[in-house]
């Protein structure tokens, strides 16, 4: 057997088709095979990334070519973008984005979950709130179990907006169980966006047994990125207003003869 028929049919195994395989010493030369299984390949593929996507919330959201780059006061931009070679993943490191609302933190966020999909990963993108609103809607053990391995089984979990609402001990108890399944995994990462730093998590979980443990556990292999910047919402409200005006002021500017 040639060194190319050997690989196509370890590729045809791969695929599942094994009435081929049976009878691969009639078929593995034949020309149409390799373009057989070139398609089935790609249709898989597509069909797996269309699957994991809308398994993956992500919502609507802009491209990175959008991002404006000069707009934070403070970005490692290197930093970033050095994200987007998924090698945190592999480390199973927790890239951690800190920063005030409105600078962008979702925005990367959400982009690199996408990449994370399209390079054949399993991802699943929440805020804390639902995350954990669901969890504490659990009334028995086994349907919360059920719901924790939810939350500890995709190879990169983006947990949003920690630190724009207040939990009670129920939700960060839960919140310390997502984080130490993931964590004893070692073969996952999960993102977090927060508008807090670490040391005013107390605040969003008042008297918390957990937390201490929890940002330990969280920020053990963890990477941060650190932005500072006025908010770019208000930024771009502030130029709509502005441009709603001017179009005003030039309607009521009589026509020139």
């Amino acid at each position: 057997m040639s060194t190319r028929s050997s690989e196509l049919q370890g590729r045809v195994k791969a695929l599942g088709l094994h009435g081929m395989v049976s009878r691969w010493s009639e078929l593995g030369e034949l020309p149409w095979v390799a373009t057989l299984v070139d398609i089935e390949e790609a249709e898989r593929k597509e069909r797996s990334l269309a699957r994991r996507l809308k398994s993956a919330h992500l919502g609507r959201f802009g491209s990175m070519a959008d991002f404006d780059w000069s707009w934070p006061k403070k970005i490692d931009r290197t930093q970033v973008q050095d994200l987007f070679t998924l090698d945190f993943l592999k480390e199973a490191e927790n890239p951690i984005f800190i920063g005030p609302n409105g600078v962008g933190k979702t925005f990367i966020a959400r982009n690199l979950a996408h990449h994370a999909l399209v390079q054949g990963l399993t991802v699943l993108f929440t805020t804390a709130s639902e995350m954990l609103g669901d969890l504490v809607s659990k009334d028995g053990s086994h349907s919360l179990e059920q719901r924790l391995r939810f939350y500890a089984r995709p190879q990169l979990l983006v947990i949003d907006e920690v630190g724009y609402l207040s939990y009670d001990n129920r939700h960060a108890d839960l919140l310390f169980q997502v984080i130490t399944r993931r964590y004893e995994r070692l073969s996952c990462s999960t993102i977090v966006t927060t508008n807090k730093p670490f040391a005013e998590w107390n605040q969003v979980f008042p008297s918390a047994a957990c937390v201490v443990t929890l940002i330990d556990r969280l920020t053990h292999r963890a990477e941060l990125v650190q932005i500072e910047a006025d908010s770019y919402r208000l930024k771009e409200a502030k130029q709509r207003a502005a441009d709603k005006s001017k179009r005003r002021q030039d309607r009521g500017k009589p026509a020139k003869p």
